[in-house]
């Protein structure tokens, strides 16, 4: 008798902070629909940066998560009472409420209706998972927090990365004039996807090389944080994705105000809307997820280890069935 077949299910789980091999699977009770809520059956989960940070610990966590993972593309299994948006059988894709909403890394999970919008046509399920949490990110700083404007210049620090390679791509679309620092090698791959200018960061200083920008999309935090302050004009903008420790934030709001620039941090929410403008630009071929790799779900600490490289261009995803 499978998994779901007995109401039980494979996932990743940890029982201590550590490194990848932390990571095994375990058998655990399928999730139930409450009100307002879907199960879906995952067929894909994406895997990102602040899941392996989550793994090691933070300074937060009193005890690991019990299984890991915010990015889920799927077919709806079971929907709970009041959901009218789906029925069993449709393709979603969606964002877990971050932080405390995850469980991607299984053969189901169960969220808010709200969290996810209909998978478009023209992607698969690995190209699905691949998108909520860093398309979200790109999404939400970009057009919800910077408002960004056609002919508005925006630098986007680790352009190729998952968010960054997305987020070139939404600026785009918005119409603006995107410059993001990446390795020479990443350069051909990020024209293609529409950006501008590029700098090689291990090559040329960017605070030399620019000025007069308008929004700045740190995905860096540390000194590029607060050198990326400078090349901002009067009243532009920093949006920073990653937090520093509380003093580095306290400098850095404090060189912000000195130059009369503005600086915010954002963490990642689920978001309907912002699903649905994702699955918008995809349908309409404005946004293209790039996949680094994929692993099957048992090796989920290899995917770990892959993406703690620092290496990776785009997107790992795990293929659940």
């Amino acid at each position: 008798m499978s998994g779901s077949e007995s109401g039980t299910m494979r996932a990743v789980s940890q029982d201590v902070f550590g490194g990848p091999d932390v990571l095994h699977v375990v058998t655990r009770p399928r999730p139930v629909a409450g009100a307002g809520e879907i199960v879906v059956r995952v067929r894909a989960a994406g895997v990102n940066p602040t899941d392996w940070k989550h793994r090691a610990g933070l300074p937060w966590l009193a005890e690991p998560v019990p299984v890991l993972g915010w990015d889920v593309a799927g077919v709806v299994a079971e929907v709970g009472s009041g959901v009218t948006l789906y029925e069993p059988g449709d393709a979603v894709f969606g964002m877990l409420p971050y932080p405390r909403g995850a469980g991607a890394y299984a053969e189901y999970a169960v969220a808010p209706t709200r969290s996810f919008a209909r998978t478009p046509a023209n992607l698969d399920h690995v190209q699905a998972a691949a998108l909520p949490l860093a398309a979200l990110t790109a999404h939400q700083a970009l057009v919800d927090t910077a408002d960004l404007r056609p002919g508005q210049r925006v630098l986007i620090h680790a352009a190729a990365g998952g968010v960054g390679h997305l987020a070139v791509q939404i600026a785009k679309a918005r119409g603006a004039h995107v410059i993001g620092t990446a390795s020479a090698a990443k350069h051909d791959f990020l024209r293609e996807l529409g950006a501008d200018e590029l700098i090689d960061y291990r090559a040329t200083d960017f605070v030399e090389a620019l000025d007069d920008v308008d929004v700045v999309l740190d995905t860096l935090a540390g000194e590029t944080r607060t050198r990326s302050l400078g090349v901002l004009r009067p009243g532009g903008l920093l949006v920073s994705l990653v937090a520093g420790d509380p003093e580095a934030d306290a400098a850095d709001a404090k060189r912000a105000a000195e130059l009369g620039v503005r600086l915010k941090g954002l963490m990642v929410e689920a978001d309907h809307a912002g699903m649905r403008a994702v699955a918008g630009l995809v349908e309409r071929g404005a946004l293209r997820v790039h996949r680094d790799a994929t692993f099957p779900l048992a090796e989920a600490a290899a995917a770990h280890a892959h993406g703690e490289t620092g290496r990776t261009t785009g997107k790992i995803v795990l293929v659940v069935g």
